[in-house]
């Protein structure tokens, strides 16, 4: 079963991250720029949160927000939650449903690696059962039990 880290290897995709003092007009260019809809806040070399773009809509209904003035700190999501390197498909899922989130940070041994989404995970959970559906299909064919030997005739 498929891991937190190969979906990350899959991916291939660049670690994008802004400090929490940066706007928020700043953290949505870098989104629009790399073509995602959460960006991890750091500071002092350590990932402190998660701004996305549930966030700014949250925020957006603010008379006084102002994306060019206010600071990602200020409106990000805090602490963290981490799934493991190793997390399976199943696992994550749960993560995804049970703690409500879309995106989810990935560790190991306090390293962080990557993030994935809910539909990097429903994705790969497709693929897998797919795979699975194939491989059950080729074992429970004709050509299957005809590669038995039977001869018919013989009855």
């Amino acid at each position: 079963m498929k891991t937190a880290i190969d979906i990350i290897l899959d991916k291939k995709s660049d670690i994008v991250h802004v400090t929490k003092d940066q706007s928020l007009a700043e953290a949505i260019d870098l989104m629009n720029k790399n073509k995602i809809g959460a960006i991890l806040v750091k500071e002092n070399d350590e990932m402190i949160g998660i701004w996305t773009e549930r966030d700014y809509l949250r925020s957006s209904s603010d008379p006084e927000f102002n994306p060019n003035q206010a600071q990602v700190g200020d409106h990000m999501t805090s602490p963290l939650h981490f799934a493991s390197h190793d997390a399976t498909l199943t696992q994550l899922e749960e993560m995804f449903l049970g703690l409500f989130l879309r995106h989810i940070p990935v560790k190991k041994d306090n390293v962080f690696l990557g993030m994935v989404s809910i539909g990097d995970v429903l994705r790969a959970s497709l693929l897998e059962k797919d795979h699975q559906i194939t491989e059950l299909n080729s074992l429970a064919s004709w050509q299957y039990y005809e590669n038995w030997g039977w001869d018919r005739q013989k009855k």
